[in-house]
């Protein structure tokens, strides 16, 4: 299972208005794990940057002034990409923009010409942590993986917190053993277990653990709309 994790950088929010990408970063994960094999462009927008979109990324006009267009990148993006899942956060916005790019280089849209599966992993923080922030920062402190050198944001080095934050996100998709070799993993799956043999200790919760608890339930049942599952039950 190839997935590719993708992030653009932008010289504005709306590439109806215009605004063209800038930067570009994709990583690999084979397996559900990294393979440390990335893809990253600089893209000369042909345009001037937005003061607020530079106060995001720090990519000046000067920079990027002998970068590429993007149609000297686009082939070598669309092969990296060829018959991958591409995991984009808030996709919408990204794809967007690639379409835009593609068309001005008379090239089909992004997931008819290379044939892309897109996940969306904002839809799926959304699902997971309802009425929560679903920023990529928000997830990198929920999950705990280590955002510390995010001082700006940047196409390659998002990908990759993204691509962490994917895997702690949706770990429990995969096998139990993820880290173990199919051979041992198919070992410990094999190996009888008496679990009648184990004298389990039992702590039942006292009166107050008990209280906050379904204070904690009642929390969640509000913030996902009356949706939980316990309540119906």
């Amino acid at each position: 299972m190839r997935q590719i994790v993708l992030d653009t950088e932008t010289t504005g929010l709306s590439p109806e208005s215009g605004d063209r990408i800038i930067e570009i970063g994709c990583v690999e994960l084979v397996n559900r794990r990294l393979t440390g094999r990335t893809l990253h462009f600089y893209v000369n927008p042909e345009r001037r940057n937005s003061i607020d979109a530079f106060k995001v990324h720090g990519l000046s006009d000067e920079f990027l002034a002998d970068k590429p267009p993007f149609g000297h990148v686009a082939d070598e993006l669309i092969d990296f990409l060829r018959d991958a899942e591409v995991i984009i956060h808030n996709a919408a916005f990204d794809i967007g923009f690639l379409d835009a790019e593609l068309r001005r280089i008379g090239r089909p849209c992004f997931t008819e010409h290379c044939g892309a599966r897109v996940t969306d992993s904002l839809s799926m923080a959304r699902e997971s942590f309802p009425g929560k922030s679903n920023s990529l920062d928000a997830l990198c402190k929920r999950l705990e993986v280590n955002n510390s050198g995010r001082e700006l944001h940047g196409a390659l080095l998002d990908a990759g917190l993204l691509a962490e934050v994917y895997i702690r996100m949706t770990r429990g998709q995969g096998a139990l053993v993820i880290d173990a070799g199919e051979a041992y993993a198919a070992e410990i799956a094999a190996r009888p277990m008496d679990f009648g043999a184990l004298d389990l200790v039992v702590i039942e919760a006292d009166p107050d653990e008990l209280l906050a608890h379904a204070v904690l339930l009642a929390e969640i049942d509000t913030a996902s709309g009356g949706r939980t599952v316990w309540q119906r039950a």
